[in-house]
């Protein structure tokens, strides 16, 4: 059903507090169980005052998809923006975006639901947000090509091997099934960093 939605300077401020709301209870009963009366309840409103601000309960859930993966990509900035060799921050960017995810699994269970959702689903922020990763990784390696560290004739090549290698370690089912069968995906990973560093670096 299309319903307009609200413009104007409160807007943002309004969508805020009820994206607030909505994570506060997807994390206490998760998603699938939250209501879009149980957020309107939460913030002393109607249901109908919701979607004015959003036009469906599958917006809300994209919308608070999107604050969790834009952690992930705060983490690789802030790992891609740091003064070090590229070597070093490709290995310490795939360790920090396993961990982040390992951790959401572990620590905010619902919300790493929401997250399966989403990709198993294919919604248009999990692409997104998998398209702007593959970019951190294409810069870093251009970064390493650059600097002669690397030898490889494409960087987004490079970018795309990337991906598909450390998938078993990025994508939360995948995360999800190891911890389950009581695999140390941190050892794993650390040999997958070395081999596929030793594959990007000039021989010597």
């Amino acid at each position: 059903m299309n319903r307009p939605i609200r413009t104007g300077p409160d807007t943002d401020e309004a969508r805020g507090r009820i994206l607030k709301a909505a994570e506060e209870q997807f994390r206490r009963i998760g998603y699938h169980k939250t209501s879009v009366a149980d957020i309107a309840s939460e913030l002393g409103m109607s249901p109908a005052n919701v979607y004015r601000f959003f036009p469906s309960r599958e917006a809300i859930n994209e919308s608070i998809c999107a604050r969790k993966v834009n952690e992930i990509v705060d983490v690789a900035l802030a790992v891609a923006h740091a003064t070090a060799p590229a070597k070093d921050k490709l290995g310490q960017l795939l360790t920090a975006i396993h961990h982040h995810n390992k951790m959401m699994l572990l620590r905010e269970k619902h919300m790493h639901d929401l997250i399966v959702a989403g990709t198993q689903e294919n919604w248009p922020i999990i692409e997104a947000h998998a398209e702007r990763m593959a970019t951190i990784f294409e810069a870093i390696i251009r970064e390493g090509i650059e600097a002669g560290e690397f030898e490889v004739d494409d960087a987004a090549d490079a970018a795309r091997a990337v991906k598909s290698a450390f998938m078993p370690f990025f994508h939360p089912i995948l995360i999800e099934h190891s911890v389950k069968h009581g695999e140390d995906t941190e050892a794993s990973l650390r040999g997958q960093i070395r081999f596929f560093l030793k594959a990007l670096c000039k021989s010597d």
